[in-house]
């Protein structure tokens, strides 16, 4: 559940504005359904770097989609992506895209749309549509199990402490919520954040449940403090949902609603608890 800034945002949408006058071929998102049954393929952009979401592995399964580059796309996300594609009777194409290049991607018409662990957010709203939500998740503090935090049960249990989290991300915000914190500076990505914290660079790292427990099953030094009501961190619902992300007005929409509505939360469950047990572990 991450977060892109509003200025970022105001240079995306002017540079996809160019984009558009300059190619003279502006996507019309009322043609999305059409457009993608006609090609018979769904292009989905995620990172395929953030698991148990999505990642890429040099091993096929019946559940891994095939890339490009000869590695093999799997997660949570690739998971509802197969069942959106099956609905709609298409093959399913993932292009493996930069987090900050995910809304661009989606405004140019390079991708349909954003299935990559994105959150709803209001500064989001204002340049893409989202669909229902498809997985809720709250946030949690990773620190090393024989670490001085591990057994702090409220954010107070982590004053002093050298706090961060991924860069444009939401997670990195809510650090100021906890008082006398160390704020360290944000870092690119969780293979960052996790070597940080196995060199002792930092004590711990903000990042939603379902990635700490992908990361204490990689790293067996590793552990994660989740709060109680009213102990943990305070945040907008949108930004601890998770939803697809679509193009302003698209067609699409409605069709992927109809696939959320058709999974309970016990499905959404099992299929995110398969895709951890079932993630790369390094190391």
């Amino acid at each position: 559940m991450k977060k892109i800034t509003a200025i970022v945002l105001a240079v995306v949408m002017l540079l996809a504005s160019v984009l558009f006058t300059s190619c003279g071929n502006e996507v019309s998102p009322e043609k999305d359904l059409d457009n993608i049954k006609a090609a018979g393929k769904l292009v989905v952009g995620m990172e395929c770097a953030y698991a148990p979401y999505n990642w890429a592995q040099t091993s096929s399964s019946d559940l891994t989609v095939a890339l490009e580059n000869g590695t093999y796309a799997d997660g949570y996300d690739v998971q509802i992506a197969k069942k959106i594609a099956e609905a709609l009777g298409v093959e399913l194409v993932i292009v493996p895209t930069e987090w900050d290049g995910l809304i661009p991607s989606l405004q140019s018409g390079s991708i349909d749309m954003i299935i990559a662990g994105m959150s709803p957010t209001a500064d989001r709203k204002l340049t893409i549509d989202f669909s229902d939500t498809y997985f809720d998740s709250n946030l949690v503090i990773v620190t090393k199990k024989d670490g001085a935090y591990a057994s702090a049960t409220d954010l107070a249990g982590f004053s002093g402490a050298k706090i961060t989290a991924q860069l444009n991300t939401f997670h990195y915000d809510v650090v100021d919520q906890i008082a006398g914190v160390q704020k360290q500076t944000a870092l690119q990505d969780f293979a960052a954040l996790i070597q940080a914290l196995e060199s002792g660079a930092i004590d711990g790292y903000v990042c939603e449940k379902p990635g700490a427990v992908s990361a204490v099953a990689s790293n067996s030094a590793f552990t994660y403090v989740e709060f109680a009501d009213g102990k943990g961190f305070t945040c907008d619902p949108a930004e601890s949902s998770i939803s697809v992300g679509l193009r302003k007005g698209s067609s699409l929409t409605a069709e992927v609603n109809k696939v959320i509505a058709g999974l309970d939360k016990d499905a959404k469950e099992a299929l995110m608890n398969a895709a951890i047990e079932r993630q790369p572990v390094e190391g």
